[in-house]
């Protein structure tokens, strides 16, 4: 089973939960912050199983889950009695009855097998308010044998009242070299395409990962570099066709996004330095010079900037096909 030690980067969230298991001063509530696919609920459930742990391995310098107890079998299975996931049915949203239901319910009930009784609620910025409000009854008063676990990729959707009785933890990005040695190591991904999806990644290993082992990426990927080379030659009828192709796939939309940005960071870049050796698409250098020669400064600025600008519309569900058409535009006249 998983430990701390397969945890990538996040030395110092490492040292904090050493610190929790080494003195056994364990808090009764754990906010763990990050973005999402950074890797928080892997932390949660090392720490879990690390708390559950019937004969931890203090042999590293850390308290290990030793995964060999039965309590860590049940945690490698997703069977142990003691350690809960709260769920939910509606996909956007934690209700105060799913916290009544799942913890208030039961928190009194004392652990089946366990010294203590874990709770993991993932996604945290779900709960709404009068959820939030239903939690803060039991983090006022927790059982001693209750840890709380709460997993958010934002934590200022928190109540102050919630915050100031948790410890936070804020996951960090990790540095682009353990990323890529990860990717080429683990995942046997090549250096090009290591070094693709570390930019993307941007210090989020999950997502890396995922973009490592995405098919959907690849194709995105050679469909919007494709775009980008022709689309000073293009009518608007063509550039809603490849509006309407984006869509089709299951990939973020932010992550199309990020393809664009990173292609005119290279414009940028090589057009600063006249250097491809640094440049995240060095194999299109042919397209890049061509764009970097014909565009100026402030038009690839202004790119840059407007593809912020679409995502932010996007988060505020402004319609999907206009704010394409609008980013889409500002490129093929500022290229």
């Amino acid at each position: 089973m998983a430990k701390f030690a397969d945890i990538i980067g996040q030395e110092q969230l490492k040292e904090h939960l050493r610190n929790a298991l080494e003195s056994g001063k364990i808090s009764h509530a754990y906010i763990i912050n990050g973005e999402r696919s950074s890797g928080k609920e892997f932390v949660a459930k090392i720490f879990a199983a690390a708390l559950q742990c019937e004969k931890p391995d203090i042999s590293s310098g850390m308290t290990e889950p030793c995964g060999e107890c039965r309590s860590c079998k049940q945690m490698a299975t997703g069977n142990q009695p003691d350690v809960i996931y709260v769920t939910h049915e509606k996909p956007g949203t934690i209700g105060v009855e799913d916290i009544r239901g799942q913890i208030n319910g039961s928190v009194g009930i004392k652990p089946y097998s366990s010294r203590r009784k874990v709770y993991i609620i993932n996604e945290g910025e779900k709960m709404t308010v009068q959820a939030q409000n239903a939690l803060l009854k039991t983090l006022e008063e927790p059982p001693e044998y209750t840890v709380i676990l709460i997993l958010t990729a934002n934590v200022e959707s928190l109540l102050p009242t919630i915050l100031s009785r948790c410890v936070v933890w804020n996951m960090k990005p990790v540095k682009d070299s353990q990323v890529k040695r990860f990717l080429m190591e683990t995942m046997q991904v090549p250096d090009y395409k290591a070094d693709i999806c570390v930019a993307f990644a941007r210090g989020n290993i999950g997502k890396a990962k995922m973009l490592a082992a995405s098919e959907d990426f690849d194709r995105v990927k050679e469909e919007a570099i494709t775009l980008l080379k022709y689309i000073n030659d293009m009518e608007i009828s063509e550039i809603v066709a490849a509006i309407k192709k984006i869509g089709e796939y299951k990939l973020d939309v932010n992550d199309y996004f990020d393809i664009l940005a990173v292609w005119y960071r290279d414009v940028l870049m090589f057009k600063a330095t006249n250097d491809a050796n640094h440049l995240i698409f060095r194999e299109e250098i042919q397209y890049i010079r061509k764009v970097a020669d014909r565009s100026t400064y402030e038009g690839i600025e202004c790119i840059i900037h407007s593809l912020e600008k679409a995502k932010a519309r996007l988060s505020a569900n402004v319609n999907f096909d206009l704010t394409m058409e609008l980013l889409l535009l500002t490129i093929q006249e500022n290229s």
